[in-house]
């Protein structure tokens, strides 16, 4: 796997209005060497897809469309996520006022050593005070 994927970056490979050529690159290299996702990524995923719905921004077969999509892409999901979470996740989410949901990317990445893929500006400021490598932008 070449990477850890937050919702955040991957919502915006699916609105053509939030793409952009980094994210076009962080999608090829998910299609070629796959992604580390948080135990809770597709709750968070599809809850935002279904506020989509719900605003008027998305029809529910876009909704199912993508999620149909997001099942082929080979992104695996991490099974110790909460075994984290009131420990490491916990502690990143202190030191650098995140929440717990953003600070399980973090501590993903850091205990695989994988880069970073996220446009959600708090956790790319925590990655880069923690060393991580940062894709997306």
């Amino acid at each position: 796997m070449s990477l850890v994927l937050d919702s955040s970056a991957a919502l915006a490979w699916v609105y053509a209005e939030e793409r952009s050529e980094a994210i076009a690159q962080v999608f090829e290299q998910v299609t070629e060497a796959g992604a580390w996702v948080p135990s809770l990524w597709r709750l968070e995923v599809a809850n935002v897809l279904e506020m989509g719905v719900r605003r008027g921004r998305i029809d529910a077969a876009f909704r199912d469309a993508t999620l149909a999509d997001f099942q082929l892409l080979p992104i695996q999901t991490d099974a110790e996520t909460d075994k984290y979470a009131w420990g490491t996740t916990l502690r990143l989410a202190e030191r650098h006022r995140l929440t717990v949901y953003e600070a399980a990317y973090l501590e993903l990445a850091l205990r695989r050593g994988l880069p970073l893929a996220s446009l959600d500006g708090e956790l790319r400021t925590a990655a880069l005070a923690e060393k991580v490598v940062l894709l997306g932008e």
